[in-house]
């Protein structure tokens, strides 16, 4: 989700390397003094700033800026991962994913998902384009979300073997024309496509999160291992030598996950007792709770770690139930690219009270019918202390168990019945969307309740980040 900037990034194409590849970068790391690196929200792989020594990575005698994506550049994520392991399309291949990878000879500035709608491991609509597989044999939806344009799916499903060349087409034509009718023209007129009549539009069912982790099945001679560090720092010692028992075992391929983990396929029945050995000579757990493994943090974030902690402890504890159900901790007000069917929000400590010592708040906001592919996300509660979280969540919870395998009508019947929505206009400030509400007023500036925005001074300035009153846009808000 979180793309970190200030870290040192390696683009591995839909998330998928051949022992080989993922030992040169193990072997590369370990050159900069590295023992740990971090598995990104793209299928991507993270390097920290600095190593072992405290030494700053760009420094290092071995830094090679080349080896590393741009800050421009974008990696390619696919549900690959996923197929034959998990729910899938019936035409989809792993091969069609492959081919499809491999068409791509340019580097993308954009963000690109190819994904499986059957599969949840996944995201399907956090790239800038988004290629969902449709019901129709080598055919995809497209929905775009482009810098500076409204969401929309372009109009007819894109055929396989075209989606590399329409995703260039797109790259270099979007900002220069008007909307999608006019993207939708130039393609016809300047790419040879074989477009297909979209029949009807997609639709994406809510499916539970599946348990993604340990030794398992897959058909009746392999089996299929997943790894996840609850601290996403995964040791290079040990990667390394799990690169050397895919070699000696011909296991071509390892998948990295957005969840920060990766997975390893196609292991044979033969080679399993000789796999779970190394991983217990290695102290290695493949059990973790499955409180652990529906969580989507940002990328070495120490104080999310903490928070998700200090939650999955309190869920254990009190035997609290979250099948199906992610959730994700942000920082970020501006990320809005969510994919768990529950988001954390961190509130930014106002600037004027830095001085004092202030407890972090928290907003919980959860997916339409807990399905983050409706990518419509309601407030649930607001300005939380930490400690009140717990609470608010089990509820939530209860609410998603009381739906839980009821259909779209049922569900919609019973929300319309039980809770009303009410609908405000509040004013948000466009830099850090904090918001300012007149039947609350604000209290850091001593504003109070009831005073309309229009009436406030024309020097009032937003209590979080300090703009000025016209960087103020009024909004509806659901309150539920």
């Amino acid at each position: 989700m979180e793309k970190e900037l200030s870290l040192h990034r390696v683009d591995i194409k839909g998330g998928i390397l051949s022992p080989i590849e993922l030992q040169r970068i193990i072997e590369y790391g370990q050159t900069l003094g590295l023992e740990t690196f971090h598995f990104g929200s793209r299928q991507d792989i993270i390097f920290p700033l600095k190593n072992k020594n405290g030494e700053t990575l760009a420094e290092h005698d071995s830094y090679d800026p080349g080896f590393f994506a741009s800050e421009i550049q974008e990696n390619i994520s696919c549900s690959y991962v996923s197929i034959d392991i998990f729910e899938a399309t019936v035409w989809l291949r792993d091969t069609t994913y492959l081919y499809i990878l491999e068409d791509f000879g340019y580097i993308p500035t954009l963000k690109i998902n190819i994904t499986d709608p059957k599969q949840q491991l996944v995201p399907l609509f956090t790239g800038d384009l988004n290629f969902i597989a449709s019901s129709h044999e080598d055919y995809w939806y497209l929905f775009l979300k482009l810098p500076g344009w409204d969401e929309v799916y372009y109009p007819v499903l894109i055929y396989t073997w075209d989606i590399a060349k329409v995703a260039e087409a797109i790259e270099k034509k979007y900002r220069t024309v008007n909307g999608i009718d006019d993207l939708f023209q130039f393609l016809n007129e300047n790419l040879d496509t074989n477009n297909r009549i979209i029949e009807k539009p997609l639709e994406v069912g809510f499916n539970p999160f599946p348990y993604y982790e340990g030794m398992n099945k897959m058909g009746i001679h392999h089996y299929w291992l997943g790894l996840y560090w609850r601290d996403n720092q995964y040791d290079l010692k040990f990667l390394k030598t799990l690169c050397e028992f895919c070699l000696e075992h011909r296991i071509g391929k390892i998948c990295l996950t957005p969840w920060k983990s990766f997975v390893i396929k196609g292991i044979p029945k033969e080679s399993k007792l000789a796999l779970e050995k190394l991983l217990g000579q290695s102290g290695i757990n493949v059990r973790h709770s499955a409180l652990e493994l529906n969580w989507h943090l940002p990328v070495h974030n120490t104080k999310a770690l903490d928070l998700k902690r200090f939650l999955v402890m309190n869920f254990d504890q009190n035997d609290i139930s979250t099948y199906g159900l992610t959730f994700g901790i942000t920082v970020n007000r501006n990320q809005k690219r969510y994919f768990t069917s529950v988001m954390i929000e961190e509130n930014k400590i106002p600037s004027a009270v830095k001085d004092f010592v202030i407890r972090p708040t928290y907003n919980i906001l959860y997916a339409r019918n807990f399905n983050s592919n409706t990518q419509k996300y309601i407030v649930y509660a607001q300005d939380i202390d930490k400690m009140d979280l717990p609470g608010l969540l089990l509820e939530l919870t209860k609410t998603y168990f009381q739906n839980l395998g009821t259909t779209k009508e049922e569900q919609n019947s019973n929300q319309a019945t039980k809770k009303e929505t009410l609908e405000i206009e509040v004013y948000r400030c466009k830099d850090c969307h904090s918001i300012y509400d007149p039947s609350i007023g604000d209290v850091i500036s001593n504003v109070p309740s009831g005073v309309d925005f229009i009436d406030l001074p024309n020097d009032y300035s937003c209590y979080l980040c300090e703009a000025s009153k016209d960087n103020f846009e009024k909004i509806s808000l659901e309150i539920t």
